[in-house]
């Protein structure tokens, strides 16, 4: 793999200044705006320009056959719930290389997903990581060792394998996103990044109309950074988001996810978990480029997801 002193004109002083930027491969050279190489190493928009020519040519970006891409998506692994109807409408789970947003209102057992798809990546990648951006503290130890008995793995091991970052803010979220990619440069293998929830800090920073434009901005930049790991890595990204309800909805679903048509644009797949009968809950597959729309019943116990006939 090449090093950021393998492009023409960098140095270790130059190479330096982007780790510091949060540039720290070539690859994310390759994906760089100028702008955003000029603020990270300090450069002018042209030699910025040369740098970001000059590592795409090594990363050797460019298009390939339908062919190609259709073998790569045949051979791409799933995380699995191991609840049959929920993989069934996933198509087999959790894609690797894709991203999921799942809303719905509390309880509805979008953070129990959370701690399942965890402990099923690393049954899955006994050696990988799952990174979990937690900005409602819902991070449950407890919980993930409750799914390891379901699951039948080493509790120590899995939770061994999860590093949690805490978020206090909007921007406290974002930075620690952007410090995913410095654990993958460490050497480690991260198959999983779990956000829960996206929209919280969010929600709670930016109030009123005359926010709205500025939220939206920071959110698009901030899945920005999202889908480049993701393109770059090709981890599995899973992404909890709250909802409001509409009262003006007369007909139709009444509770629409925060975020807006952004975050709607940028989940590969969404889903909608509400709350059923008998303590039951039902997941509805509301945007999927290969799936069709449908839905699983579940039932949320002690060490597992239970599908509901």
């Amino acid at each position: 793999m090449s090093e950021l002193e393998d492009l023409p004109g960098v140095g270790e002083n130059t190479a330096k200044k982007m780790r510091e930027g949060g540039i720290l491969t070539v690859m994310g050279v390759a994906t760089s705006t100028p702008g955003q190489m000029s603020d990270a190493c300090g450069t002018t928009a042209a030699a910025a320009r040369k740098l970001i020519n000059a590592a795409r040519e090594l990363c050797e970006l460019g298009f390939e056959s339908g062919m190609d891409v259709d073998k790569t998506q045949q051979d791409t692994e799933y995380i699995k719930t191991y609840c049959e109807s929920i993989d069934k409408l996933l198509g087999g789970g959790l894609r690797l290389g894709t991203t999921m947003e799942a809303f719905g209102a509390y309880a509805s057992g979008k953070t129990n997903l959370s701690h399942l798809f965890a402990v099923s990546t690393i049954k899955k990648f006994p050696d990988s990581y799952v990174i979990w951006v937690d900005s409602e503290n819902t991070f449950s130890s407890k919980r993930i060792r409750e799914f390891c008995n379901g699951l039948e793995m080493d509790p120590d091991l899995v939770l061994s394998h999860i590093k949690v970052g805490k978020s206090v803010s909007s921007d406290h979220q974002i930075l620690l996103t952007e410090s995913i990619e410095k654990e993958i440069v460490k050497g480690i293998d991260v198959k999983l990044i779990i956000i829960d929830s996206l929209m919280n800090h969010f929600r709670a920073e930016y109030l009123g109309r005359g926010t709205l434009a500025g939220r939206q901005q920071m959110i698009n930049g901030y899945l920005h950074k999202i889908g480049v790991l993701v393109a770059n890595y090709g981890m599995a990204v899973y992404m909890t988001n709250q909802i409001q309800l509409d009262p003006g909805q007369m007909f139709g679903n009444p509770e629409k996810a925060i975020g807006g048509s952004i975050v709607g644009h940028f989940a590969t797949t969404r889903v909608w978990i509400v709350k059923a009968s008998k303590g039951t809950r039902r997941m509805k597959l509301v945007d999927s480029p290969d799936l069709p729309e449908g839905e699983a019943d579940f039932r949320i116990t002690g060490e597992k997801l239970e599908t509901v006939e």
